[in-house]
C-alpha cells in the first residue's frame, strides 16, 4: 500500500467566529462507538444536521471543539489596542494548537475545511458517515448545521428614495434621545471613537458619510484596507458597496452629518457580512473576525490594534446560540456590541425576541415610535434561548430617516433602526467620558442609569427593567450627565506657519503610556477637540505636504481645559519617476502608480512601463503599483518610499497569490504529447484515473483524480453538470479543481483526452492532455494540457491551440471547500497558442 510522502496542514482561511461550545454542550458524551454509526446516533449532532445528511446527502456544518481559550488575561489589559491584540493572539494561538489533530484527520480523509479562531470551530461539508466519525472524536463538543440569518427585516415597505438634502435639524430619534443636547452641552459629537457595523455594506462616498469614513485620506483618495471588508465577495471593484441599503441606513443613524447621525464626528469602518437581504453564517463569521482583527481587502495581514470601539449588528433570527463566542471575544477586546431584538413581536405576546439579540450576553435593543409607544413589531422577552431578560434598552425605531445608497435618504422602521441609535450613543458617552472606553459593564450601567423607565410588566420584570422596554427609553444626555467627568479637554487650531491658512485633514495623534493612542482629525476650519483622562500625553500633528509637529509631555489634570494651537511648515516636493515590470520582468503598460494616502494624483504607466509623479512632498510613504485588468499572474506591489529629493524606482510586480499562498507565473512552453487514452467521450462525461505519484492540491495529497470532458480535473471525484463555468472561488460544486480550460466542451471522433508520464521516479512529470476538444458554443476546437511536477509539486497549464484566446473559459486552481482560489482568468481572451502558466502552491 502506498502512503503519502506527507500531508501538509491546510492554510487557515481568514473567516471569523463560531458557535458557543459551552452553550451547545447540553448532552453527555457517548462512552462507546456504534459499530455502524449514523449522524443521528450521537447527542453531539444537532437534529437539523442529522436530517440534512439522511439519504446520502451532503451538508455544510460546524465542528465545535471542546477546548476553549481563556480570555481573562486580555481583559486585564489597559488600552483598547492592547486588549484587542492580546485577545487576537490568545484566540489564534489556542485554535492553531487545539485544532491540529482534527484538521490532520480531515486532511487524511481528503475533506476540505475552513478553520476559525475566534471560537474553536472548523467548517466542513460532508455526509452522514463523516458526521458520525467526527462525533466519535473526544475533542469534539458539538456538530451544528450551517444556517442563514437575515437582516432585521423592516416592517414598513421601503419608501421611495428621498433626494432632499438634510437641512441639519436633528432627526426625531436623535432629538428624542437628547443626542443634540449632548452636542451643545458637552461639545461632544463622538470625537476620537471608531464605530462599525456588520451589515449589507455602506455607500462610503454618500455626502453625509464620506467625511467620517476612516478610509478617507482627506485628499480625494481612499484607503479601504483595514477600513472596509467584504466577506461576501459582492463589491467587485474593491471599494465599499451596499447592494441592499440597510447597512447605509444603519451607519447613517450612527454617524451621518446634517442631523441624521447620533455621533457625527465619530469615525466609521464596516464589514459587509450579508450578501444582500440574507446573511450566511460563513460571511457573518468572516465579518465578525475582521471586526476584532481588521485585515487588508484580501483578508490578510491582520492588525487588531485597528479594531473599532463599537460595532452595531441589525440582523438575526431564530433561537440559537450562534455568535455568542464572537460577542465574547469582542467583549474581551473592549468592543461594545449592539444587536437588534428582532421584529417578530405583535405588541402583546411575550418571548418574541430573536437571536443573537435575545442571548443573555448580548445588548439587545427594542424599538418605539415618535409618540413614545412601543413598536408593535418589537421583540419582547423573556428569551426562549436562555430565559434572560430582553431587551436591554429601547430606542427610536419607527419612521427613521437616514442615508441610502445613491446619495439619497429613506424612511423605514424596525429594531434595525433602534440599535444604531444606541451604538451612536455609546460613541458620545465614550468621547465625553473616556474612562468608560472598553468598560462594557460600566457602559451598560451608565446607559441604564440614564434610561427613562416605562411601566409595562406584562411579560415580567419591574418598572425599572422589564421584558418590553428593558431598562427603559434611551436618554444619552442623562447617561453622559451621570458619567464620570474626570476628563480634560484639549482644543486647538492647526495652521500653515507661513500663510496662516487653516489646515483641514491634519491627523492629531495623542499617546499615553497607559491608555494607548487615540486620533482625531482637524475639520474644515483646521480645528480639533478631544477629551482625555488626567495624565501625561504626547501630541503629534501630521498632514500631507507638511512637516510633523510634536508637543511632548503635556500634563492634564481633572477637568482641565487646554487650548493648544499648532503651526506646520510646508515641505519641498520632488518628482518620482521610474518603470514598472510585470511578474516575468517585461515592461508593463497601464499599471496604476500611486503614493498611498496622499493627494498626489495617481498615474498609469506608458507602453514601455515608464511613469512620472511630477511632485511628491518630502516624507515617508507607501508606493503602490497595481496592474490593470486583466491582472493574470501580476500581484500588487507595495514598497516604502522616502522622498528627500528626485527619486527613481524600478518596480517589478510580485506574483499574485491567493489566501493559501498559491501563485502563478508565465512559464517556458514545452509540450508533452499524450500516450494513453482516457475513456471519455461526448458531453458531460467524467473518468477517474490513477495518478503515478502523489499529487498535492491545497495541502492535501491525492493518488487519483477525476478528469472531465469540460476541461477540469477534480480531486474530490466526478462532478458532472459543470458545463457552465463560473468565476473562482465558488462555494457550489465543483470544488477541489484544477481548471486549465473549464468550458462547455464535447469530445467527438476528432477529439480525445490522453495522459503521459515522463522522467525517473522522484522527478516525473504527469500530463493530462485534451486534444481538439470542441466548444459547444461555436464548434471551434482547443488543445491544452495540465502538467504535474513530482519534484516541486507545481502545476503547469500549456496551450497548443486556443480559439478567441479562451474568451469563454475559467482558468485556475480552487480549494476543496470552494472558499479560496487562484483564478488566472474568467471569460477573458488572455490565452495564447504556445504559452504556459506555472502554479506554485504555498507550503
Amino acid at each position: 500500500m502506498h502512503l503519502p510522502r506527507r500531508t501538509r496542514r491546510r492554510h487557515a482561511v481568514w473567516a471569523a467566529a463560531s458557535l458557543t461550545a459551552v452553550a451547545l454542550l447540553a448532552s453527555p458524551l457517548s462512552a462507546t462507538a456504534d459499530p455502524d454509526p449514523t449522524a443521528g446516533d450521537s447527542p453531539k449532532v444537532d437534529t437539523a444536521l442529522a436530517s440534512a445528511v439522511k439519504g446520502g446527502k451532503d451538508a455544510t456544518f460546524f465542528v465545535v471543539l471542546k477546548d476553549q481559550a481563556d480570555l481573562a488575561a486580555p481583559r486585564a489589559k489597559k488600552s483598547h489596542a492592547a486588549r484587542a491584540k492580546a485577545t487576537y493572539t490568545e484566540l489564534k494561538s489556542h485554535a492553531e494548537t487545539s485544532q491540529r489533530s482534527l484538521t490532520a484527520f480531515l486532511d487524511a480523509q481528503k475533506v476540505g475545511h475552513q478553520d476559525y479562531w475566534i471560537a474553536n470551530t472548523v467548517q466542513v461539508t460532508g455526509d452522514a458517515d463523516l458526521v458520525a466519525q467526527l462525533a466519535e472524536r473526544s475533542d469534539v463538543a458539538t456538530i451544528v448545521k450551517e444556517r442563514t440569518y437575515q437582516l432585521d427585516s423592516t416592517v414598513s415597505a421601503v419608501g421611495v428614495a428621498d433626494t432632499t438634502e438634510a437641512d441639519g435639524a436633528p432627526e426625531w430619534g436623535v432629538a428624542d434621545i437628547n443626542a443634540d443636547d449632548v452636542w451643545t452641552s458637552y461639545e461632544d459629537r463622538g470625537e476620537g471613537i471608531v464605530i462599525a457595523n456588520v451589515d449589507s455594506g455602506v455607500q462610503y462616498d454618500h455626502p453625509d458619510l464620506v467625511g467620517s469614513y476612516r478610509g478617507n485620506n482627506g485628499d480625494g483618495t481612499f484607503t479601504n484596507d483595514y477600513n472596509f471588508y467584504d466577506a461576501t465577495g459582492t463589491c467587485t471593484d474593491g471599494a465599499p458597496c451596499d447592494n441592499n441599503g440597510h447597512g447605509t441606513h444603519t451607519m447613517g443613524t450612527m454617524v451621518a452629518e446634517n442631523g441624521i447621525g447620533v455621533a457625527p464626528n465619530a469615525t466609521w469602518i464596516a464589514a459587509k457580512g450579508c450578501e444582500a437581504r440574507e446573511c450566511s453564517e460563513e460571511s457573518l463569521l468572516k465579518a465578525g473576525q475582521w471586526i476584532l482583527a481588521p485585515t487588508d481587502a484580501n483578508g490578510e495581514n491582520p492588525r487588531p490594534e485597528l479594531a473599532p470601539n463599537i460595532v452595531n449588528n441589525s440582523w438575526g433570527g431564530g433561537y440559537t446560540t450562534f455568535y455568542a463566542d464572537t460577542i465574547a471575544a469582542w467583549d474581551a477586546a473592549g468592543i461594545f456590541a449592539t444587536f437588534s431584538a428582532g421584529n417578530s413581536g405583535d405588541g402583546v405576546t411575550c418571548s418574541t425576541a430573536e437571536a443573537p439579540g435575545a442571548q443573555a450576553s448580548v445588548y439587545g435593543v427594542g424599538a418605539y415610535d415618535a409618540t413614545g409607544t412601543i413598536a408593535g413589531f418589537s421583540g419582547f422577552g423573556p428569551s426562549l434561548i436562555d430565559g434572560s431578560a430582553v431587551p436591554s434598552i429601547t430606542a427610536p425605531g419607527v419612521d427613521v430617516r437616514s442615508t441610502w445608497p445613491g446619495s439619497e435618504y429613506n424612511t423605514i422602521s424596525g429594531t434595525s433602526m433602534a440599535a444604531p441609535h444606541v451604538a451612536g450613543s455609546v460613541a458620545l458617552l465614550w468621547s465625553a467620558a473616556p474612562s468608560l472606553i472598553g468598560d462594557i459593564a460600566g457602559t451598560r450601567e451608565a446607559l441604564a442609569a440614564g434610561a427613562r423607565d416605562v411601566d409595562d410588566t406584562h411579560c415580567g420584570g419591574t418598572v425599572d427593567a422589564n421584558n418590553v422596554w428593558g431598562e427603559g427609553k434611551l436618554d444619552i444626555l442623562a447617561s453622559v450627565d451621570q458619567a464620570p467627568h474626570t476628563a480634560a479637554t484639549v482644543t486647538g487650531t492647526v495652521t500653515d506657519e507661513t500663510t496662516g491658512a487653516a489646515l483641514p485633514n491634519v491627523v492629531v495623534t495623542v499617546t499615553n503610556a497607559t491608555t494607548g493612542t487615540r486620533t482625531v482629525t482637524t475639520g474644515s476650519r483646521g480645528t480639533y477637540r478631544i477629551a482625555l483622562l488626567p495624565g501625561t500625553y504626547d501630541f503629534a500633528f501630521s498632514g500631507y505636504g507638511y512637516g510633523t509637529a510634536t508637543v511632548a509631555d503635556v500634563e492634564l489634570a481633572d477637568g482641565q481645559e487646554l487650548t493648544q494651537d499648532v503651526t506646520l511648515a510646508a515641505t519641498a516636493a520632488h518628482p518620482v519617476t521610474g518603470s514598472v515590470l510585470d511578474v516575468a520582468g517585461a515592461p508593463l503598460a497601464g499599471a496604476t502608480v500611486e503614493v498611498t494616502g496622499t493627494p498626489v494624483e495617481a498615474v498609469t504607466t506608458a507602453t514601455d512601463g515608464s511613469f512620472t509623479l511630477p511632485a511628491v512632498a518630502e516624507g515617508d510613504y507607501t508606493l503602490t503599483v497595481s496592474p490593470a485588468e486583466p491582472v493574470l499572474c501580476n500581484g500588487v506591489s507595495r514598497s516604502d518610499l522616502t522622498v528627500d529629493g528626485v527619486e527613481t524606482r524600478t518596480v517589478r510586480l510580485p506574483a499574485r497569490t491567493d489566501a493559501s499562498g498559491t501563485s502563478c507565473v508565465p512559464a517556458a512552453y514545452s509540450w508533452v504529447k499524450g500516450t494513453d487514452t482516457v475513456a471519455l467521450s461526448g458531453d458531460e462525461d467524467a473518468a477517474t484515473i490513477a495518478l503515478p505519484f502523489w499529487v498535492s492540491l491545497y495541502g492535501v495529497d491525492y493518488s487519483s483524480a477525476s478528469v472531465t470532458t469540460n476541461g477540469l480535473i477534480n480531486v474530490l471525484g466526478p462532478r458532472l453538470g459543470d458545463y457552465e463555468n463560473t468565476a473562482l472561488p465558488e462555494a457550489g460544486a465543483p470544488n477541489g479543481i484544477v481548471a486549465p480550460f473549464w468550458d462547455d466542451l464535447t469530445l467527438d471522433k476528432r477529439s480525445s483526452v490522453q495522459t503521459a508520464t515522463k522522467g525517473k521516479a522522484g522527478k516525473r512529470t504527469f500530463a493530462v492532455v485534451w486534444n481538439k476538444a470542441k466548444l459547444a458554443s461555436d464548434g471551434s476546437r482547443v488543445t491544452f494540457e495540465v502538467l504535474f511536477d513530482e519534484a516541486t509539486g507545481d502545476v503547469t497549464f500549456q496551450y497548443q491551440s486556443v480559439p478567441d484566446g479562451g474568451a469563454s473559459a475559467t482558468v485556475g486552481l480552487e480549494n476543496q471547500a470552494g472558499s479560496d482560489a487562484l483564478q488566472y482568468s474568467f471569460d477573458q481572451p488572455v490565452l495564447a497558442a504556445g504559452s504556459a502558466i506555472r502554479f506554485a502552491q504555498g507550503d
